[in-house]
């Protein structure tokens, strides 16, 4: 029976086990905006937006992640549900993506386009306090490289082979923004693609699934991605941080670059100075994502958070402003229309679990889940090697057999 399976059969057969782990390893692991450049249904979330965020700017619906938190969020309107006429209507804004969320409680009040793929600008800098402030020794400093001191723009001047302590450089990338502070901080967890893949961890542990990071300052970068729900999930784990806090809520410092030099630190978020009960948040800009913008305030015991993408320049806080007091004058009046999920629960974590599971226990997994990809690879190839061997077997068998004179069977199949 064996002589029946043709040789030409069980090459194709190898050829295609290798097609089919070649596609299934690249597909799940490539930049999903690599799917939304081959679809105009879903046109690439990094295609150069104006500053006047048109109404056409461009972004992308995870094709995942679009309805994490409740199918109302997966629209890409405007939804907020008003229960009588007596409820304030949602102001008019002029952001391509929003959300005004309640951080205690998780409801979403109101949204547009929350999980549309824009560029993050510097608001991605966010994630990257949160994933790095746990990790790093505060009162420990890092040795500034080229690449954080070349990065363009730097912002504070940082100085090659100058060490820095990390509070200084957690305090310089929330205050003004400093790109190269970024750089430094991730190359402090041991180089930068360790201090990358922990950003990126923090993302999925939190189920910001519609966040990609490639750079960790915001500045663009092909494929890297976020979503105003993401940047909302991102913020209210900002919230549970102090150390966060105590450095976002800087408002001025003195930061030393080198041994004569020294530069002052301005707390660039004007929410904190112009809205009672601002405690929070971080703005960004680039010319490719316009202005984006988190925003976090207190009242009367309950803490909203606003994010915004793809804003006109200089519109943002006044737009959060706007938000943030429709929020409070309808928080617990709206329909909720999603929630903000909580950090992602391990495999073999109770539902009915009280506490949260451990970031190391989640980003362990997240390491393990990145790495599976290459256990699919090689039991792919393990398998052609299989058929490879079938072949060569059958191969020498027919040798033998018209060497002995044989007849070889299996020729009938060859008609």
């Amino acid at each position: 029976m064996r002589d029946r399976i043709r040789p030409r059969a069980v090459l194709v057969a190898a050829w295609a086990a290798l097609l089919v782990v070649f596609f299934a390893v690249l597909g799940p692991a490539g930049p999903a905006s690599a799917a939304a450049a081959s679809s105009p249904a879903s046109a690439s979330p990094s295609a150069s937006a104006s500053s006047s965020a048109s109404p056409s700017a461009s972004s992308s619906a995870s094709p995942v992640a679009q309805a994490i938190g409740g199918p109302q969020l997966a629209s890409r309107d405007v939804v907020v549900n008003y229960p009588s006429r007596s409820v304030p209507r949602l102001p008019g804004i002029q952001a391509s993506a929003f959300v005004i969320a309640d951080a205690g409680t998780g409801q979403v009040l109101a949204a547009k386009d929350p999980h549309g793929w824009y560029r993050p600008a510097s608001t991605l800098k966010v994630l990257t306090a949160v994933a790095l402030i746990p990790v790093l020794n505060p009162d420990s400093t890092v040795v500034a490289s080229k690449q954080a001191t070349s990065t363009v723009p730097n912002v504070v001047g940082l100085v090659t082979g100058r060490a820095y302590q990390i509070s200084d450089l957690f305090t310089a990338l929330l205050t003004i923004s400093a790109n190269d502070a970024a750089i430094a901080l991730t190359q402090a967890t041991g180089s930068f693609s360790q201090g990358m893949a922990l950003i990126n961890a923090e993302a999925r542990y939190l189920q910001a699934d519609d966040t990609v990071a490639v750079d960790p300052n915001g500045l663009d970068a092909p494929g890297q991605r976020t979503s105003a729900y993401d940047l909302a999930l991102i913020a209210r784990q900002a919230l549970r941080l102090p150390a966060f806090l105590k450095y976002d809520q800087t408002m001025s410092a003195r930061f030393v670059v080198a041994r004569r030099k020294a530069v002052g630190l301005y707390n660039q978020n004007t929410l904190l100075t112009s809205y009672p009960g601002a405690v929070g948040g971080k703005i960004g800009w680039t010319s490719a994502a316009g202005a984006t913008y988190v925003g976090m305030a207190t009242r009367h015991r309950v803490t909203l958070i606003v994010t915004l993408l793809h804003c006109p320049a200089l519109t943002e806080i006044n737009s959060a402003k706007k938000l943030l007091d429709w929020g409070f004058a309808a928080d617990g009046k709206v329909a909720l229309v999603g929630t903000l999920v909580g950090p992602r629960q391990p495999p073999s974590a109770s539902p009915a679990s009280a506490s949260p599971p451990s970031r190391v226990d989640v980003i362990s997994r997240s390491h393990a889940a990145a790495a599976s990809p290459s256990v699919l690879a090689a039991a792919g190839f393990s398998c052609a090697a299989v058929l490879a061997a079938v072949l060569g077997i059958m191969y020498s068998r027919r040798q033998r057999l018209r060497a002995t004179g044989r007849p070889d069977c299996s020729a009938r199949d060859r008609v």
